[in-house]
Parts: structure tokens; sequence; C-alpha cells
């Protein structure tokens, strides 16, 4: 058993800021972060567009921020924490300046963006691998705090709650967490972390779909153990498909063309050359993400082609190859030339609104387990979350969760009777999977199904479809699960089978069409 004053899940913006706020302000405690991969591969790393924040007053005020994040949200956001969220913004922004996270400037000052649902230029960058400068910074500064330590490959299994305890009957309001039972996969040993505070920060769900713009990585882990130990998870029916992925044949990650370059001019267009956004939004390619994605969605299924088309050949080329180095290499690199060709694009599932339900300081429903970014609900995005706002919330809610987490460190009240009774992991009986094979075919199933049945448009037949299909999967996962000695692959199948359910019966609760969720029955 390993002990830990707190222990972090994940090693994203939200994860690191966290534990670099928490051992600045408490240098005593002992905290671990554990990550499932390498210590930089998170969603943060792959964030292209930027950070919205309010930096210029003389053109930009909070309230603009406020009402344009509402809007986005179809009015499902909580009006308070969106007002928290951004006025804490630039606060929590200089931080991570000072922390060494650069930023492109322009005459002295920050050079600022516009994407889709901003009124204003607010978006900070660093051309366009914003996300992957911020992690580099935040890697750098975690490493440097003595009392930090980072635990790569290592996987959470479950999180510890007094269910471990042999013969406890536990209240449902009363859930304490002790910590987690953690897969080292270097050693193939599964340890038992102990900790007094907990915080998930492990990010999107992205991989129940076929196609997505996430890392692998992201499957949903921390939403489907809090969800196991019976804590609240809520708006799971609220996906964000990003409307501009880099079209492929081939299933898995596909890259993000930045929602920045349409903020820049570019246009959508049908693979023929023909406009099309003006049917749609007078907002046009500026309008959100969920509309957006729906009308290219239509397109496709109205022309039955496999993507649409976006033109950046009446762009400045210069200035596309100043802000867009990375997007040019790619296409390049994929045989297209932006400044001649449409680029080929398809909506992808992007970003999750739903998940933990925490309160202000990112505290959940279970006692002494935090959470933090996109594996929450924290009433910030409401329906639909606008872009960039999400490397703003890991900033803002890790710092209050670390700040709320420093102040019961100090007060020290913790009970930790039961977790003498917790057992060690126990794989007595249990046989290595000879044949992989069956897990990566449930996967493919889970992710056929809830790509045509539970997309961007879905119907009453398809959810209540789903529902059965899921039935039979979960039950096949089941079955494996408590027979094999458990591996990374097995569990985050059996997580994404959580969080498809989550999403399907969630779904399923809907009575009107809200942001990112839209039922065609509804209508």
């Amino acid at each position: 058993m390993i002990k830990a004053d707190v222990l972090v899940i994940g090693s994203g913006i939200s994860g690191l800021s966290y534990a670099i706020k928490v051992s600045e302000q408490f240098p005593d405690a002992k905290i671990i972060i554990v990550t499932k991969s390498d210590e930089d591969e998170s969603n943060t790393k792959y964030a292209q567009g930027g950070l919205a924040v309010v930096t210029d007053f003389k053109n930009d005020n909070f309230q603009k921020h406020i009402d344009d994040t509402m809007r986005a949200g179809d009015g499902e956001n909580k009006r308070d924490v969106v007002e928290m969220v951004v006025r804490e913004a630039p606060a929590r922004f200089n931080e991570i300046v000072e922390w060494g996270a650069n930023f492109d400037m322009k005459n002295g000052e920050f050079a600022l963006g516009r994407e889709g649902g901003h009124t204003e230029n607010r978006i900070v960058h660093h051309k366009d691998i914003t996300g992957f400068e911020i992690e580099r910074a935040l890697l750098e500064t975690a490493k440097n705090s003595p009392n930090i330590e980072i635990l790569d490959h290592h996987y959470v299994i479950d999180i510890i709650t007094q269910h471990h305890v042999p013969g406890k009957e536990v209240n449902e309001g009363e859930i304490n967490c002790y910590g987690a039972y953690i897969l080292d996969e270097k050693s193939k040993t599964i340890k038992k972390i102990t900790s007094k505070i907990t915080l998930a920060a492990t990010g999107g769900a992205g991989h129940v779909y076929k196609n997505t713009t996430n890392p692998t990585i992201a499957t949903g882990d921390g939403i489907a153990f809090v969800a196991r130990a019976r804590g609240k998870v809520s708006n799971m029916q609220y996906y964000q498909f990003h409307p501009t992925a880099l079209y492929s044949k081939i299933n898995g990650m596909l890259f993000l063309i930045s929602e920045a370059v349409r903020g820049d001019g570019a246009k959508l267009r049908t693979k023929k050359g023909e406009k099309f956004m003006h049917k749609y939004d007078e907002r046009e390619e500026l309008a959100s993400r969920d509309i957006v994605a729906r009308a290219i969605d239509n397109e496709m299924k109205i022309s039955g082609d496999e993507y649409a088309g976006l033109d950046c050949r009446d762009m400045d080329q210069e200035r596309f190859l100043e802000h867009f180095p990375n997007i040019y290499k790619k296409c390049r690199e994929e045989g297209i030339d932006p400044f001649t060709q449409l680029i080929p694009v398809v909506p992808a599932c992007h970003y999750l609104m739903g998940g933990i339900e925490v309160d202000r300081d990112g505290q959940s429903s279970i006692k002494n387990l935090f959470a933090v970014g996109e594996c929450t609900n924290s009433g910030l995005h409401g329906a639909n979350r606008l872009a960039s706002n999400s490397l703003l919330e890991g900033l803002v809610f890790g710092h209050n969760a670390a700040i709320k987490t420093v102040d019961l460190l100090k007060e020290n009240n913790f009970n930790f009777d039961d977790l003498k009774a917790v057992p060690e992991w126990n794989e007595e009986g249990m046989k290595i999977m000879d044949e992989m094979v069956i897990v990566s075919y449930l996967r493919k199933q889970l992710q056929e199904m809830m790509s045509d049945l539970v997309g961007i448009v879905r119907s009453n037949r398809r959810l209540s479809m789903a529902l059965q299909k899921h039935q039979e999967i979960a039950a096949a996962v089941d079955e494996i699960y408590h027979y094999s000695i458990l591996s990374p692959q097995l569990s985050e199948l059996r997580n994404l089978t959580t969080v498809a359910h989550l999403i399907i019966t969630q779904s399923m609760e809907m009575t009107e069409n809200k942001g990112a969720f839209y039922n065609k029955d509804l209508v």
C-alpha cells in the first residue's frame, strides 16, 4: 500500500495546475500524479485553438464573454458558475504565463483570435499548438516541485470507497473516497494507493465513438469509476461534435482542423464547391459548433458524400502559415495543398459537456473526491461548450479545488476507519486473456453502435435499438471482466461500456432539443 496526502488522476491542464497549486500552498503535502500513458499525453496536448480570456478591455468585457458562453450553452449553463469562471480567467491566465507558458504577441500585446460563438477576439494562443505549449510549461513546473511525484503508465481501475469493505452497507449520501486501485503497467502489479484527497482529472470519452479528435486515452475512465461508485453523473446526452476534423478512411483519432481557421476566414463548401452555411445560420461559418456540425452532417446526408470541404484558398497565405503551421504541415503530408484545394473535413466526436457533478470548488458527490475538467459537469458549458472555454475551465476549477483541498488538509479531519478493512486487489482464480481480439471486437461493436445510433442526430427508434444492443455488449464485457486478469484494454472497454449506457439512457430522458443534443422526433 502506498500512502499520499493527495492523489491526482490525470496529467492534463486540470490535474497539473491543481497539483502545482496544492504544492505551492501546502509544501508538506505528498502529492502523487498517476497517468495512464506518457506523462504529457492528454486532451490538453491536442488543444489547437487556444484559451478564452478577456485581455483587451478596450473592445471586450466580461459581460460579452458571459453572454457568449450562455448563448452557446443554450441557457443550460449555471450563470453564477459562468460569471465566476469568466471573471477569474485573467488571474488564472497570468499564473500559467508566470509558470512559463508562452503565447503569441503582437505589438507588445497578446495576439487574439476569434472562434465560433465568440462576438469578440479573445482567444490567446501559441500558434496552432496552444495545448502542447501549456502542457510543456505545466509539466516542467510540476517536475520542479519536490513534493510532486509523477507515475506514468499507471492505470486506475477503480476508486476505493466503502463498497470495497467486506460486509459494509453503504449509505448513498455518505460515500467516501480513500484513494484508488491502480495497475502499474510496467511491473504488471495492482497497487492500492490511499489518499486523504483524490482528484479525478481524466478528460473526456471520445473513443466511445468511431471517429474522434481525442487521443486514444480518452475512454471516460473517471466518469465510469465514479458512476460505479454511485457518484452523481449528469448531462451525458450533451456530446459536442467538432465540425471540421480532417477526413480519413481509417477510424480512430482524426486530426483537428481548428475552429480558428474559420475564424480567420475559411469557408465551408460541399464536395462540389458550393457554399451552404447561409442556409443554416446568419453567422454562417462562425455559428456555434452544434449548428455547424449538424449543417455539415445534413449536407453529407443529402449528397451522399463522405466529407465536406473547407475552403482556405482566398485566405492570406503568409498569415495562414504563421497562424496554422501544424495544420498546413499535416495537410501537405496527406497530399493536400490548402492554398489550391478544399480540405476534406467531417464532424467528429470532440467534447463532452456532461460528466461527474461538481460544485464551484470541484467537489463531487463523493466525500474527499474532487473532479476537474472535461470529466465533469461543472455548470460552465451547459448544453454546448463555447470554443476555447475548456482550458479555462481546467485552470479556474483546478485553482478552486486546490484552495479547498489545502483547507481540508490543514483541518486534517479525515476518518479512515473503513480503510483498514479494504483488501488488497485479489486476482486469485483469474486467467490471462489468450485472445485480446475479443476485447477489440467488442470495442468496435460499441463504437459502431454509438456512431450509427447515438450520433449528431438521434431518434427515439435509434436510441431504443442502441439500448438493446448495449445490453448484449455489456453482458459480454461483464462476463469477460469477472474471469480475466485485468489489462488496460479490458478496463477501457468496461469504462466505455459504462459511459455509453449513461449517454443512451440520459438521451432517452430528454423531452426537448438543447444545444448539442438533437433528437429529430422532438422537433
